[in-house]
């Protein structure tokens, strides 16, 4: 790798806050957005198991690909990595999480890393990656296609998500493709009040296992929401998938913003608690006031942060991976980012850009 100077380099400890890969991720993306090399120390120190697992690799060899990136530590199980990018650079490419090892690895968390800087690329980008679509610790496809880019739409971010297979743990095996619209620049966001609940949808899949898994999600979770007032339609789905599970997802839309939550079947959860952890979620999030739900806050900010203005908006739930994103963010702009509220409650965010 070609010497930089120490002081050109943002050196970044992974294991501040969450202290998980959402720190590489965020890194990484920014460091190809912004041309600027960066160093990680102590990736996931304090996880099971430490250092770039075969997800967090394949997000370090998709970053540098679309930016022609030198690097130093991308190996499974490393804990440091060294990162020079060069021009994002838009185009077709393929990233296999079970290249390196057999792995159910989250296509979604590599899609988070390169979705940013691919913005900012001089032409259309087809993605495609292949690995878990539907596992635990990670947005699920849905949650990407029906909450995630909507509201990067409403910032000037066009983005097309399409699945192909499904990939559940610990198979994997899924694939799914993304086609990436470049962006002159991200318009500001203000949301502050999500508005009156308009309706409930959602689905309730399975692959490879009996429909009357997914009968049950569906139903339980329709006499939950009837409990509560609220009335839903939610489709049946079998999913086209080389591995066996099951999934529920519910897509609330408020007047002004869509929500989203879901959980995952495994080996001994019955249907029932799958309904009750996904409900639950959703009743979480109508018992407080904020606009944004809490998987999505984290993920607006470091494209807020590169937005042309001041974005605004409130979230139910302040979370450690907000906290942690908000702190990864500032060590590469200088942006003012003012959070009101303590974690496990409602937040009001404020971000003030120097391009405002």
């Amino acid at each position: 790798m070609v010497q930089i100077p120490a002081s050109k380099v943002i050196h970044i400890d992974g294991s501040f806050g969450e202290g998980g890969g959402q720190i590489l991720r965020t890194s990484l993306a920014l460091s190809c957005v912004l041309g600027k090399p960066v160093e990680i120390v102590n990736i996931r120190r304090d996880r099971m198991k430490p250092g770039l697992q075969p997800q967090h690799l394949t997000a370090v060899i998709a970053a540098a690909a679309i930016c022609r990136a030198a690097v130093e530590g991308a190996e499974l199980s490393s804990t440091a990595i060294k990162f020079l990018p060069g021009p994002v650079s838009g185009g077709d490419y393929v990233f296999d999480v079970s290249g390196k090892k057999g792995s159910a690895g989250s296509t979604s968390l590599v899609l988070q890393t390169i979705i940013l800087p691919l913005c900012f690329a001089e032409r259309l980008s087809s993605i495609t990656v292949l690995g878990g679509t539907h596992v635990p610790w990670s947005p699920t496809f849905h949650y990407l296609k029906q909450v995630f880019l909507p509201i990067l739409s409403r910032i000037n971010s066009f983005i097309d998500l399409d699945i192909q297979k499904w990939g559940w743990y610990p198979a994997g095996g899924g694939a799914v493709t993304a086609r990436i619209n470049p962006a002159a620049e991200f318009r500001p966001l203000r949301i502050t009040d999500r508005g009156a609940l308009v309706r409930v949808t959602g689905l309730s899949a399975v692959a490879n296992l009996s429909q009357d898994i997914a009968l049950r999600q569906r139903d339980s979770a329709l006499h939950a929401l009837r409990h509560k007032g609220i009335e839903a339609n939610i489709e049946i789905v079998e999913a086209p998938s080389p591995g066996k599970g099951t999934f529920l997802f519910l897509q609330a839309e408020f007047e002004n913003i869509t929500a989203g939550f879901d959980a995952l079947g495994a080996i001994g959860k019955r249907a029932e608690e799958v309904a009750e952890e996904a409900c639950h979620a959703l009743f979480r999030h109508l018992d407080a006031s904020g606009a944004i739900d809490p998987h999505l806050a984290d993920q607006l900010i470091p494209y807020l942060a590169l937005a042309r203005g001041d974005s605004e908006f409130t979230t139910s739930r302040v979370t450690q991976h907000l906290l942690t994103n908000i702190r990864v963010v500032q060590q590469f702009l200088d942006v003012g980012i003012h959070l009101e509220g303590k974690e496990g409650e409602g937040g009001h965010i404020t971000i003030r850009t120097l391009s405002a």
